[in-house]
Formats: structure tokens, C-alpha cells, sequence
């Protein structure tokens, strides 16, 4: 596969850098939630921490042929605080993805016919949409003063990133269409 054209290599790096801090952030906040006696939200910053993760390998898989140094613009939430608090931010960072950043990504990509990184780029919006639902869910019982209540795992899929909450995982994947066996259990 030939190395992405410039605009679409840009937004794969700026991608890779806000997944990466995005991934890192979680897990700060996680431990955080865990202190204030919240575990299951803390479960669920693990859980996305590692979905983040997954788009960032994703994005950074696409830039495998460059054999470069850059520096990456990415945007970041920053001010970490309560559990409260961080949760807003997290809401913040998955509301910017979903609205703004991954769409004109999207549409970049497919402008220049990069199909690779349209598809990391898809599956990662996707991922972001729930995420954001999931962090606005638990922000209203921590406003509370109650912990997520969380009945079963949270499972994301190893391949897209898409995360889904229950008892077992879904039968296939949504997004990617893997089967559910292979999701990673929070």
C-alpha cells in the first residue's frame, strides 16, 4: 500500500496523537475514580482506555511505511480533577471526535482515495458515539454521589474499538463484524 498522500498522513498522525492521549487520560482518570470509590467507572475508563488504544494501533498501522520524525497537533481535554469533573472531560474530547474531528477525517480520506485509513477513521467514530453515551450515563449517578451501576462487563472489540455493555458480548461485532468471542472483557 503507498504511503498516505499529505493531508490524509497529517490527519492519521494528529489521530494517533489524540487517541494516544486520549488512552493515557482514562487510565489516569480511572484511578482516580477507583480512589473516590468509584469502581465501576473506573472499570469503564479502562474499558475505553483500551478502545482508544485500539484506534490509535489502527491509525498508526496506516503510517507504517513513512520512516520519518514529526511532530503531532492533536487536540486533548486537559485539567484533570474529580471523577465528575473528569468525566465531563472525557464527554468533551468524544462529543469533539464524533462532531468535528472524525468526519472531516472521514471525508479526507475519501477524497483521497484511502480507503485504509477511511476504514480506521469509520471505525473509530463509531467507537466514539458510545463512548460518549457511556460516559454521560455514569456522569449522572456520580452527580449523585452513586457509583455506575453496572449489571454484566463492559467488552470492547479488539479490532474497531466498538464497546458494548451486557452479560456476554454481542454475537458479531456491528462495526467490523467480528465475532463476539473475540471482544476483550472489562
Amino acid at each position: 500500500m503507498p504511503e498516505p498522500r499529505p493531508m490524509t498522513k497529517d490527519a492519521l498522525m494528529s489521530a494517533f496523537g489524540g487517541e494516544s492521549m486520549a488512552h493515557m487520560r482514562y487510565l489516569i482518570f480511572a484511578d482516580i475514580a477507583e480512589k473516590e470509590g468509584f469502581p465501576n467507572v473506573a472499570r469503564l475508563f479502562r474499558a475505553i482506555a483500551y478502545a482508544e488504544q485500539v484506534h490509535a494501533n489502527n491509525h498508526y498501522r496506516r503510517l507504517k511505511d513513512l520512516k520519518q520524525d514529526a511532530k503531532v497537533v492533536a487536540g486533548a481535554t486537559f485539567g484533570p480533577g474529580n471523577t465528575s469533573k473528569n468525566l465531563e472531560l472525557a464527554i468533551m474530547g468524544e462529543e469533539f471526535e464524533v462532531e468535528e474531528m472524525y468526519p472531516i477525517y472521514i471525508e479526507i480520506a475519501k477524497a483521497q482515495n484511502d480507503k485504509a485509513a477511511e476504514i480506521s477513521f469509520r471505525y473509530a467514530l463509531e467507537a466514539e458515539k458510545i463512548h460518549a453515551e457511556l460516559f454521560k450515563e455514569a456522569r449522572k449517578y456520580v452527580d449523585q454521589g452513586k457509583d455506575w451501576p453496572l449489571d454484566g462487563y463492559i467488552w470492547v472489540c479488539p479490532i474497531c474499538g466498538h464497546t458494548y455493555v451486557g452479560k456476554e458480548p454481542p454475537l458479531k461485532c456491528p462495526v467490523c463484524g467480528i465475532l463476539g468471542k473475540n471482544y476483550v472483557k472489562f
